[in-house]
Order: structure tokens, then sequence, then C-alpha cells
């Protein structure tokens, strides 16, 4: 059965990104309504915001003040905000953050996006109903009830964390835009190590890139490794034919052990509740929850690291 489109807002004015948007947004499931361009697109937001479903927003689109305006009246929606990440979540509660030159993901964050937003809002351990009250600060309780319900009934009950498009896993993808997939992916993973010892902040968006798109891509565990081999390996020759010492790169093995982390807790995350609480009651004790956001990038206090830099990775 054909799922029903779900309405994005568009608040994108560059040129290249409306169109890569365009391009990666699959038809059928995802209408897109372009905001962008309008003279004041936070007024237009707001009045058809009972159209929408999500938006994507391109920094600096959205002013400070119309940002306020709106979350005061609780006009918050999953985001996907197409931009280096330069802080933490400044526009939205549910939103991810998507680097320009990674595209070719935008339908799998914007999945990642829905989904925290029906999960925060449903889940007492993350926020939902009555914890979390202060990020709920302007949003009515009218606001928080009616856009869940919204998504659920277009998505189906468990709504699409549940319920991930198999068209669109990696397997499932024609050859060439499986390969397509597979060099952002690796994109997104050099990224990660990059920038794992050297700045928390990129090292989080690309963590939080890479898994939302591993997760609702099905990409096997045995690919991810795969990704993680083959780029420590290129480190390692060019490091070797530029005479530096390679022997830090063992320490990069916690950014794989935090993916990992992070995919295994999405995948506890994705079993309905039953099911959770059947396997709660035949263990020992209950597993601790933990955080579905990504942790802060690993700190190289107390290890011999020696991070790996921009210019030593350029070919």
């Amino acid at each position: 059965m054909t799922q029903p489109a779900l309405t994005v807002a568009s608040l994108i004015r560059d040129e290249q990104l409306r169109l890569a948007c365009s391009t990666w947004l699959p038809q059928g499931r995802y209408e897109l309504m372009e905001l962008g361009l309008r003279q004041d697109p936070a007024s237009e937001l707001e009045r058809c915001w009972e159209q929408f479903d999500a938006v994507l927003l391109e920094p600096g689109v959205l002013s400070i003040e119309a940002f306020q305006r709106l979350r005061a009246q609780g006009r918050i929606l999953p985001a996907v905000v197409l931009g280096q990440l330069s802080g933490p979540m400044e526009y939205f509660q549910d939103e991810v953050h998507l680097p320009p030159d990674q595209m070719e993901q935008l339908s799998y964050s914007l999945d990642a996006a829905i989904s925290r937003c029906l999960r925060r809002r449903s889940s007492p351990e993350l926020g939902g109903e009555h914890g979390d009250s202060e990020s709920h600060a302007g949003e009515s309780d009218q606001s928080n009830w009616r856009l869940p319900h919204r998504l659920r009934e277009r998505l189906g009950y468990l709504g699409v964390f549940y319920k991930r498009d198999s068209s669109r896993f990696l397997r499932n993808l024609p050859a060439a835009e499986r390969k397509v997939l597979l060099r952002s992916l690796q994109r997104t993973y050099r990224d990660l190590l990059i920038s794992y010892f050297r700045d928390p902040a990129a090292a989080n968006q690309a963590l939080e890139s890479f898994v939302n798109t591993a997760f609702f891509s099905d990409l096997p565990i045995t690919k991810t490794v795969e990704i993680h081999v083959d780029m420590i390996d290129e480190f390692w020759k060019k490091l070797q034919l530029e005479g530096h010492k390679q022997d830090f790169l063992k320490d990069y093995r916690l950014a794989l052990m935090d993916v990992m982390a992070h995919l295994c807790e999405m995948y506890r995350r994705s079993l309905p509740p039953e099911a959770i609480i059947t396997s709660a009651s035949t263990s020992v004790a209950p597993a601790t929850p933990t955080s579905s956001a990504p942790s802060k990038a690993r700190s190289s206090d107390g290890l011999a690291v020696k991070a790996i830099t921009a210019s030593q990775v350029q070919s």
C-alpha cells in the first residue's frame, strides 16, 4: 500500500540547494512547498502551518525574531537544517542538521527528524507529555497533541520510526543510486573521523547524519565496518607516504564504537512498546535507557591522540 505524501515546507533560497531538495526527496512520499523565495517566509509558514508535516530550513532565511514568534505560538515542526552545525540545536526541538555536500541523504534525515518528533512527544523518558517541560516552553498543549496525531494518521499508528520505507533500503535501490548513497556515507564518515578529536560540534553532526542514514537505509553492519576500515587504510597509506607516524590511527576505533552504540540504540527504540516490555520481563534486570541523541565526541584527554587534519587526507 502506497504511503500518503508528507507535505514539507521549504525555506530555502539558495538555488543549488533548492534543486538538490527537489532531486533527493522522492515524489509520492513527499510534497515540497516552496516558501523560501516569498517576501515573508515566516508569515507564510505561520499562515499555512496546519498543512505542513516538516520543514527544510536554510540558515539565515528565518530570523531570530520570526523564529521566536513561531515558537511562542507553538508553530514547531520537525526540521532538517541544511548547513554546517554552529552550536546546539538552534531552530526547532526536533531538528537534524545535514551538510550541503551530502544532500543524497536528505530523505533519510527528514525521516529521522519526523521520528524524533513522534518519539519525543509520546515517550516520557524523552520528554514527551509531562517530561522536559523546559524544552516545551512556548509549545501549546494543543500543538503537542495535534502534530503527532496528524503524522500518525498519515504514516500509520507506529509512525515512520517503526515503519521504515523498505523501497529506500540500500539493498533495494537501483545500482546507480546505491553507489551515490554509499559515496555520500563515506564522505560523512570521513567528516566524522577528521573532526572526532578536534571539533565536537562537527563530529556530532557527522555522527548524527551517518547514523540516521544508516538506520533508515538499513545499511548492513558489515558495510559500516568496511567503510571504517577502508577509510583508516586510506589515511594510513597517505600518512606513510608523507613520513608521518600512523600508530595514533588505532584510537579512531572509538568513532566506530560510537557509531555502533548509536545504531544499537536506534534499533532498540524501533521496537514497538509491547516488544520492549516482553523483552524486559524475560531479562534479569531492565537496561538503563540512554539518549538517542549523538553523544559528545570523545575527548582526547588521557589518550595519546594525534588528530587527523583535513590537509592530511586531501588528495
